[in-house]
């Protein structure tokens, strides 16, 4: 039994990791993951989309700013405005590669790319 059951609103991170992600017409395009948490403020600033590849070969990760992810109920997954083609030129890192997290230009390109303001208030 999990140690952290679902409550109302609340999820754990360790639910949300694995969740499908879909574009508004419903075509898959990927999984969620990781979550990336703002230790000062305890948002969550972005969810990592395992995207592209094939059984898990020359997946990208995608850094989703976490305001563009709503969950939708009846597909049991989150649903974000993008098509295949906007993710695939979106900012991305290889699955053995991490980004400087925490470097301002990194991440205010991932929200200048999704036309979103920045988790922390301001470029």
């Amino acid at each position: 039994m999990d140690a952290v059951q679902e409550t109302g609103n609340l999820i754990a991170a360790s639910k949300v990791q694995g969740t499908d992600v879909y574009n508004s017409a419903g075509e898959s395009l990927g999984a969620i993951h990781d979550v990336m948490i703002d230790k000062t403020s305890g948002h969550v600033a972005y969810a990592i989309l395992s995207f592209g590849g094939f059984l898990g070969i020359g997946d990208k990760y995608h850094p989703l700013p976490w305001s563009l992810l709503r969950y939708d109920t009846e597909m049991a997954g989150y649903v974000v405005n993008l098509d295949k083609s906007q993710l695939e030129g979106a900012p991305a890192y290889d699955t053995d590669d991490e980004p400087n997290w925490g470097d301002r230009t990194y991440e205010g390109k991932i929200h200048d790319y999704y036309g979103v303001g920045p988790y922390w208030g301001g470029i």
